[in-house]
């Protein structure tokens, strides 16, 4: 079967062919019949009517896959990663905590420093003016074998 499409006049094309599909014969379907016949149950309702049928299994899930095992060397080298870790984490706090303490030592040192200073610049600059209580005036102390004579 020739079939012409489009044609114009003056103008030749080539004759196109067109091929229909044959249909294939039916594939006849075979009902499976069950391994085993299911067993018919009866069941007797508070009415007293009976009710019987086939007992259906629920069905059965699907077995879980199983985990590939895990081997040593990967969770030895996890946890040497956190173990790592723990180690840098602790030597970084403790860092921290020395930079803290010898900074608190610096400044209690210094606060002693100025508390003692301005004792000893109390104890100079009123020495003269009472003369009660402990006088210490630097200008008149004596220091013999390295024991303090005021």
């Amino acid at each position: 079967m020739h079939e012409h499409a489009n044609l114009v006049p003056g103008r030749r094309e080539a004759a196109v062919e067109v091929h229909r599909p044959t249909p294939l014969a039916p594939v006849p379907v075979v009902p499976v019949q069950p391994g085993a016949i299911p067993s018919v149950t009866s069941v007797v309702l508070p009415d007293g009517r009976v009710v019987t049928g086939y007992a259906l299994e629920p069905p059965k899930p699907e077995p879980a896959a199983t985990k590939p095992p895990v081997s040593r060397a990967a969770v030895n080298i996890a946890l040497g990663g956190i173990g790592f870790g723990a180690v840098c984490g602790g030597l970084f706090l403790l860092t921290a905590f020395i930079t803290a303490l010898t900074a608190l030592i610096t400044q209690l040192i210094t606060l002693a420093a100025v508390v003692f200073g301005g004792w000893v610049a109390v104890q100079v600059f009123s020495a003269s003016g009472h003369s009660g209580g402990n006088t210490f005036n630097i200008r008149k102390a004596v220091f013999k074998r390295n024991h303090f004579h005021g």
